[in-house]
């Protein structure tokens, strides 16, 4: 029996896994990044807040490809510390995976969109920095 409702997973002895959204899923010069994985691993970084971070695709129309945002609530308003976060939120994904996050914004607490049954909502999120960063 076949269900479409977007979700991606795959079933091992009969068990079902669920590993994303469809919609969701970042395409890197062809290779399948699921922002969940980036989501965790950025979460590893001192001064994230857990739980608190999302990852998303940025059309690229001169490279034909998608690039990787991540944003991350942290506490610090000092500048510098914000730039060490983000630098280490960079090589944390890097290190993890073989592709890297072209954009990576740390914010205030309460930044980021939650749906209302409290998770990150990626699509708004991506809309509301592609919005404020233009």
């Amino acid at each position: 029996m076949w269900v479409f409702n977007r979700d991606l997973g795959y079933l091992v002895d009969g068990e079902l896994f669920v590993t994303g959204r469809k919609k969701e899923l970042i395409i890197v010069g062809g290779k399948n990044i699921f922002p969940q994985d980036l989501e965790e691993l950025a979460m590893d970084v001192e001064g994230v807040h857990p739980g608190r971070v999302v990852a998303f695709g940025l059309f690229n129309e001169e490279l034909g490809t998608e690039e990787i945002g991540v944003i991350a609530e942290v506490d610090v308003t000092e500048d510098d510390l914000r730039v060490k976060i983000a630098r280490e939120i960079r090589d944390q994904i890097s290190r993890g995976t073989d592709v890297t996050a072209r954009y990576v914004l740390t914010v205030d607490r309460g930044w980021l969109i939650k749906t209302s049954s409290g998770k990150i909502a990626r699509g708004a999120n991506r809309d509301k920095y592609l919005q404020e960063s233009t």
